[in-house]
C-alpha cells in the first residue's frame, strides 16, 4: 500500500472486487451440492475479517502523520470510496430500508438529511479544514478559538458523539454474527471487535483508509445483488431503482385486501380496546398499580398450584418484577404500552381516520402537523450533524490538496448514492414479499427466518384474536431485520443472505474503525500530547492511541452487548449531539471573525446539555440502577428525542453569537487566522 498513485490502487481492487465475485460463485456451486448455511455464514465472516486483517498488517506504520491523516496522500476518489464506507454505516445499510418499510416517506428524512448533509460539508467545511491542516477537530478548534479550553470541549463532544454511534455499529455486528454463524448476540459482539481491531490497531488511518475501501466494494455489491435478483423475479426487469413503482402499485393492492380483512379488522380492535384498557389504568393510577400486582400474584399461586409448565410461570414473574415502582414510573410506562397499542390499532391511512378519533378532523390534522414538524426537524439534525461528524470531517484531511478535498466530497456522494437510491427498492420489494407470502399464513407453520430472528428479538407475533392465522397487524418487525432478512423472505439461496451478512458486517467495521481511530486520536493527540506531555515521542503518542483504541473499543462493545436501542436511533442521536456541539462554532469560526472564545465555549457547552436533556427526558422513563423513575417527560411540540439536536442548535447559534458580542473581539493574530483560512493559495494547495 505504498504507492498511493490512482493507477495501481484501481488495479489493486479491481482484482480484488473480482475475486470477491468469484468466491461468492464458488459458495453458490457448493451450495448447491450440499454446503451447509452454517459453513456459508462462516465462509463469509472469518475470509472478510481476514482481507481487512492482512490490509490493516500491510499499512501499519510508525509515522505520526501516515497514523492520523495517512500522510495527507489519499486520492479524491479513493477518499471519496473510504468516505462513502465510513459513512454508510449498520444504520444505512440496515436501517434505513426497515425505516422506509415501516414507516413510508417519513423515512426519507434519512435520505435527504444525511445526502443534505454532504452539500454543507462541500460547500461550508471540508476546503477550509483542509486548508488548516493539522490531525483533529478539536485541532482546529483550539486554533481558531485560542487554546486548550476549546480544545477540551471538542474533545468532550468528539468522544461523546462518536462513542454512542460506534456502540450502534458494534450491535449491528452482534446481531449479524449471532443470526448468520449461530454465536450468542454477547459473544457475537465480542468476536466483531476484534474485527474491527485488526483494522486500525496497528496502523491508523492509514490502515482504516484502505480497509475502508475494500469495505466499500463488498457493501455496495451485497447491497445491489439481493433486490437486483428480486427485480428480475418480480418484473422480469434486472433495475430495482426503476421498477419498484410498479411493485408499489401490486402492494398498494394487497394492502386493500389485507387491511379489509374481517380478522384483520377484529385484531385491530382488539389492540384499541387494549390501548383503552391501559389508559384506564394511567386515570386510576396508583389504585391500579396496586391492583396489577395483586392480578400478577394470583396468577402465579393459580399457575403453580395447577402444575402449569414453569415458562408460563417464569414469564409471570419477569412480568411482575418488571411492573413499575411508583406510580409515575407507571404512568410513563403504560403510557408508552397505550400509543404501541394505538398505533397496532390504527385504521390504516386509506381509511377515515386513525384511532383514536376524539377530534374528528381536528387530532388528525394535529397528528399530520405533527409528523411534519418530526421530518424537518429529523432532516435537519441530520444535516448538520453530517457536517459535523469528526470522522467524517477528519477524513478531508488526507487528501493531497483542498482542490482534491473539494473532488472527494463529489466523490462520496456518488458513492452513498448506488446505496441511498435502492433503499426504497428494498422496501417496496420485501413489504410484497411479505403481503404476498406470509400474511395470512397459518402460524403453526409460519418459515424458519420468522422463529430464527424471533430468538434475537428482532421479529414478534401475537396472535390476539387466537384465529391461528397470521394477521399484519399480528406481526411486529424491528427495521433493523427488513434488509438483513429480505434474501430468506423471499426463498433466496443461502449464499444470498450470506453475502447481505458480509456486507453489512463490512458497513458496521468500517465506520466503527474510523469512530474508534477518532475517539483514540482525540484522546491521544488533544488530550495526552497537546496538554499533558507536549514533549512525548512519536513511540510513546502511538503506544497511548492504541491502548485507549483498545479501551474505548472494550467499553463501546460492553454497552451494545445490552442492546441499548435501534440502530437508527442510536445514530440519530450520535447526529443531534455532534450537530448541537460543533455544527455552530465551526461554521462562525469559519465564517464570522467576531466569534470569540467564550462565545465558542459557551455555544459548544451549552448546545450539547441542552440536546442531552433534552434526549434524555424524552427518551428514558427511569435509571434503575440509580434508583431514579418516572424523568420522562413529553415532546416539546411533538419532536421525539432523535431530533433532540434541533434545540441544541438553536441555543448553540445564539449563545455563540450574543456571548461573542457582548465580549471582546478576537486577536488580529485569530482574524488573520480566519482569513488564511477561507481564502486558499490560489495552486489549491
Amino acid at each position: 500500500m505504498a504507492d498511493y498513485t490512482a493507477g495501481p490502487l484501481r488495479r489493486y481492487y479491481a482484482f480484488y472486487t473480482a475475486a470477491f465475485f468469484i468466491f461468492i460463485v464458488v459458495l453458490a456451486v457448493l451450495e448447491r451440492f450440499g454446503l451447509p448455511p452454517r459453513w456459508i455464514g462462516y465462509s463469509f465472516l472469518f475470509l472478510t475479517i481476514f482481507l481487512y486483517a492482512t490490509i490493516g498488517v500491510l499499512a501499519r506504520t510508525a509515522s505520526v502523520s501516515e497514523y492520523y491523516v495517512a500522510g495527507r496522500r489519499v486520492p479524491a476518489i479513493f477518499n471519496g470510496m473510504a468516505t462513502g464506507a465510513d459513512w454508510m454505516s449498520a444504520a444505512s445499510f440496515m436501517g434505513l430500508a426497515g425505516t422506509l418499510y415501516l414507516s413510508g416517506y417519513q423515512g426519507l428524512a434519512y435520505v435527504m438529511g444525511w445526502t443534505g448533509g454532504y452539500v454543507l460539508v462541500a460547500l461550508l467545511l471540508a476546503p477550509y479544514l483542509r486548508r488548516f491542516g493539522q490531525f483533529t477537530i478539536p485541532d482546529f478548534l483550539a486554533a481558531r478559538y485560542g487554546g486548550n479550553p476549546a480544545r477540551l470541549v471538542g474533545v468532550f463532544a468528539t468522544v461523546l458523539a462518536s462513542f454512542v454511534y460506534v456502540v450502534a455499529q458494534i450491535y449491528g455486528v452482534g446481531l449479524i454474527t449471532s443470526r448468520f454463524v449461530g454465536l450468542q448476540f454477547e459473544i457475537g459482539v465480542f468476536v466483531g471487535l476484534a474485527g474491527i481491531l485488526v483494522c486500525s490497531f496497528l496502523g491508523g488511518m492509514r490502515a482504516v483508509t484502505w480497509t475502508q475501501v475494500a469495505q466499500y466494494a463488498i457493501l455496495i455489491v451485497a447491497y445491489l445483488v439481493p433486490v437486483t435478483i428480486l427485480s428480475y423475479q418480480v418484473t422480469g426487469i434486472p433495475i430495482p431503482q426503476l421498477t419498484y413503482g410498479l411493485v408499489l402499485q401490486k402492494v398498494q393492492v394487497l394492502e386493500e385486501r389485507i387491511f379489509d380483512d374481517p380478522a384483520e379488522v377484529e385484531a385491530r380492535r382488539i389492540f384499541r380496546e387494549r390501548a383503552d384498557g391501559y389508559q384506564q389504568r394511567i386515570l386510576s393510577l396508583p389504585e391500579s398499580l396496586d391492583e396489577e400486582r395483586r392480578r400478577l400474584v394470583d396468577q402465579i399461586n393459580d399457575l403453580k398450584t395447577s402444575n402449569a409448565q414453569m415458562r408460563e410461570v417464569v414469564a409471570l414473574e419477569r412480568e411482575r418484577r418488571d411492573l413499575p415502582k411508583s406510580s409515575e414510573a407507571a404512568r410513563v410506562y403504560w403510557d408508552k404500552l397505550m400509543r404501541q397499542a394505538m398505533q397496532r390499532g390504527a385504521e390504516p391511512e386509506h381509511h377515515a381516520t386513525p384511532y383514536p378519533t376524539a377530534g374528528g378532523g381536528e387530532a388528525a390534522a394535529a397528528v399530520s402537523d405533527t409528523a411534519r414538524l418530526n421530518f424537518l426537524s429529523l432532516v435537519f439534525c441530520l444535516m448538520v450533524g453530517t457536517a459535523a461528524l469528526p470522522h467524517v470531517l477528519m477524513r478531508y484531511y488526507t487528501t493531497p490538496s483542498v482542490r482534491e478535498a473539494r473532488s472527494s466530497v463529489v466523490w462520496s456522494l456518488l458513492f452513498i448514492l448506488a446505496l441511498y437510491l435502492t433503499a426504497p427498492a428494498y422496501a417496496v420489494f420485501a413489504k410484497y414479499e411479505i403481503y404476498s407470502t406470509l400474511i395470512g399464513s397459518s402460524i403453526a407453520q409460519l418459515p424458519v427466518w420468522v422463529s430464527a430472528w424471533g430468538k434475537i428479538g428482532l421479529v414478534s407475533i401475537e396472535d390476539v384474536n387466537g384465529d391461528g392465522i397470521l394477521q399484519l397487524v399480528e406481526l411486529a418487525l424491528n427495521p433493523d431485520v427488513i434488509l438483513l432478512a429480505t434474501p430468506e423472505i423471499a426463498g433466496l439461496p443461502y449464499v444470498i443472505s450470506g453475502l447481505v451478512a458480509a456486507g453489512a458486517l463490512a458497513a458496521a467495521l468500517s465506520t466503527a474503525d474510523g469512530l474508534l481511530l477518532t475517539i483514540a486520536s482525540a484522546l491521544s493527540h488533544d488530550v495526552y500530547y497537546k496538554i499533558f506531555r507536549p514533549n512525548a515521542t512519536t513511540q510513546w503518542r502511538l503506544v497511548v492511541s492504541k491502548a485507549l483504541l483498545l479501551v474505548v473499543a472494550v467499553l463501546a462493545a460492553s454497552v451494545a452487548s445490552q442492546k441499548p436501542a435501534t440502530i437508527l436511533a442510536m445514530v440519530a442521536w450520535a447526529f443531534s449531539l455532534a450537530g448541537a456541539a460543533f455544527f455552530p462554532a465551526l461554521i462562525l469560526g469559519v465564517f464570522w471573525k467576531r466569534a470569540n472564545a467564550a462565545g465558542a465555549i459557551s455555544g459548544m457547552v451549552l448546545g450539547l446539555l441542552v440536546t442531552l436533556y433534552y434526549m434524555v427526558r424524552v427518551q428514558v422513563d427511569s435509571i434503575p440502577w440509580l434508583g431514579i423513575q418516572g424523568i420522562g417527560m413529553e415532546p416539546w411540540f411533538g419532536i421525539q428525542s432523535t431530533s433532540a439536536g434541533v434545540w441544541g442548535v438553536a441555543v448553540g447559534f445564539v449563545t455563540i453569537i450574543v456571548v461573542s458580542l457582548f465580549g471582546q473581539p478576537p486577536s488580529q493574530e485569530t482574524q488573520d487566522f480566519v482569513e488564511s483560512v477561507r481564502y486558499p493559495e490560489v495552486d489549491g494547495s
